[in-house]
C-alpha cells in the first residue's frame, strides 16, 4: 500500500520536473529568437533592396565593374573632407524643425537626438529609436511629450518635403533642357504636400486631434513603461499644442525650407562624388544632377532610405543624359555617396551617442556628490 501511495508522488514530480524544463527552455529560446529576428529582419531588407537595385541595374547596361572599382580607388584623400563638410552641413539642416518644434531644445541637442535615432532605429528592433530620444529628452531637462509632439511635427514636415522633391527636380530639369517624368503626377504630389501641410494647421487649431494624439501615444507607451497616465499625456499634448499655434507657421516655414536644404545638401554629396570619379559639368549638369535626384527622392519612403531602388533610379536617369560610357563613373560616385551618407551618419551617431552618455553619467555623478537632485526630467513622462 505504501509503494502503491508513493509512485503516484514520483510520477507527478517527475512530471513537474518536466514543465519547469520546458518552461525554462520557452525562456532561454525565446529572447534567442527575438535576437535572431533582430538580426535578420535588417539583413533582409539590405539583400532584398540590393537585388532589386542589381536587377534594374541590369535593364541599363553591363557594368564594368572593374572601371567602377578603379572610379572609386582614384577618390584623392583631401576629397573625403568636402564630402564630409557636405555630411555635416546636411545632418544640421535635418535637425532644424526639432530644433523648431521643441520648446527649450538646442540646435546642437538637436542634432545629437536625430543621429543618436538614426543609429538605434538603424542596429535596433523597433522602438530603439524612440527609447533613445526620450532619454536624451530627459537628461536635458526637456519633457518628453513636447519633446515626441516635435518629432511627430517633423516627420509630417517631411514627407510633405518628400512630396514637393518631384515637382521642384522636374521644374530644375526643365530649366536644364532635359525634362523627364510625368508632370501629372508631380502636380498630384504637390497637392498632396499642400494638402498634408493644410490639415495639420487645422487640426492642430482644434483640441480635439491634439488629446486623440496624447491617449494613442500613452497607450503605446503603457508597453514599455507602467503607470503611465493617458489623461495627463493627453492634457500635455493639449498644451503643447496651445504653445505651438501661436508662432507655428513661422516654424513650419523654417522648418520647410531647412528640410529643402538637407535634401539639396544630399544631392550636393552625389554631384561631388561624381565629379571626384570623372563625371564633368560638360557631361552632367549640376542642374540635371540636382533634378534628377529631387525627383527620384520619393523612393527614400522605402527602407533604408531607398538603397538599391534610389541608387538604379538615379543610375538610370543619370546614365540617359551622360550615355553608357559614364556609367561605371555614376556607379562609382553612387556608391561613393551611399557609403558618406549611410555608414557616415551612422558613425555621427556613435560619437553623439557615446559623449551624450558619458555627459549624462558626468552630470550624476557630480549631482549625487554635491547632494542635488539629478537634471530633472520633465513632467507627464
Amino acid at each position: 500500500m505504501g509503494d502503491n501511495m508513493t509512485e503516484p508522488d514520483s510520477h507527478d514530480a517527475a512530471s513537474d520536473d518536466s514543465v519547469a524544463s520546458r518552461s525554462r527552455l520557452a525562456r532561454i529560446d525565446a529572447p534567442d529568437w527575438q535576437r535572431a529576428k533582430t538580426l535578420i529582419k535588417p539583413v533582409l531588407v539590405i539583400v532584398v533592396s540590393l537585388v532589386a537595385g542589381w536587377i534594374i541595374v541590369g535593364f541599363v547596361g553591363a557594368v564594368d565593374w572593374g572601371r567602377v572599382a578603379d572610379a572609386i580607388r582614384s577618390l584623392a584623400p583631401w576629397q573625403v573632407l568636402p564630402l564630409v563638410a557636405a555630411l555635416l552641413a546636411r545632418q544640421v539642416l535635418n535637425a532644424i524643425p526639432l530644433w523648431q518644434f521643441v520648446p527649450g531644445l538646442t540646435l546642437g541637442r538637436s542634432v545629437q537626438n536625430d543621429l543618436g535615432a538614426n543609429l538605434a532605429g538603424t542596429v535596433a528592433p523597433p522602438p530603439g529609436d524612440v527609447v533613445v530620444r526620450v532619454a536624451m529628452f530627459t537628461s536635458w531637462g526637456v519633457n518628453p511629450l513636447d519633446g515626441m509632439a516635435g518629432v511627430t511635427l517633423n516627420m509630417i514636415t517631411f514627407y510633405s518635403v518628400r512630396l514637393l522633391a518631384p515637382v521642384i527636380g522636374l521644374s530644375l530639369l526643365a530649366i536644364a533642357g532635359a525634362e523627364r517624368g510625368n508632370v501629372a503626377l508631380a502636380g498630384v504630389l504637390a497637392f498632396l504636400a499642400i494638402a498634408l501641410l493644410a490639415s495639420l494647421l487645422l487640426m492642430l487649431r482644434a483640441e480635439a486631434w491634439p488629446a486623440l494624439l496624447g491617449r494613442a501615444a500613452a497607450r503605446v507607451a503603457r508597453r514599455f513603461r507602467a503607470g503611465v497616465d493617458p489623461h495627463r499625456w493627453a492634457d500635455a499634448v493639449v498644451n503643447f499644442r496651445g504653445r505651438m499655434t501661436q508662432d507655428l507657421p513661422p516654424r513650419l516655414a523654417r522648418a520647410l525650407v531647412a528640410l529643402l536644404g538637407m535634401v539639396i545638401a544630399d544631392a550636393a554629396i552625389l554631384t561631388l562624388a561624381l565629379r571626384f570619379t570623372g563625371a564633368s559639368a560638360e557631361v552632367l549638369p549640376v542642374l540635371v544632377v540636382v533634378g534628377t535626384f529631387l525627383t527620384a527622392y520619393p523612393l527614400t519612403v522605402m527602407p533604408l532610405a531607398g538603397l538599391g531602388v534610389l541608387d538604379a533610379s538615379l543610375l538610370a536617369g543619370l546614365t540617359d543624359t551622360a550615355g553608357l560610357d559614364f556609367e561605371p563613373a555614376i556607379l562609382a560616385a553612387l556608391t561613393i555617396w551611399r557609403v558618406t551618407t549611410i555608414l557616415g551618419s551612422l558613425a555621427l551617431g556613435a560619437v553623439v551617442s557615446i559623449v551624450w552618455k558619458r555627459t549624462t553619467m558626468q552630470s550624476a555623478v557630480v549631482a549625487a556628490t554635491i547632494g542635488q537632485e539629478p537634471p530633472p526630467t520633465g513632467d507627464g513622462a
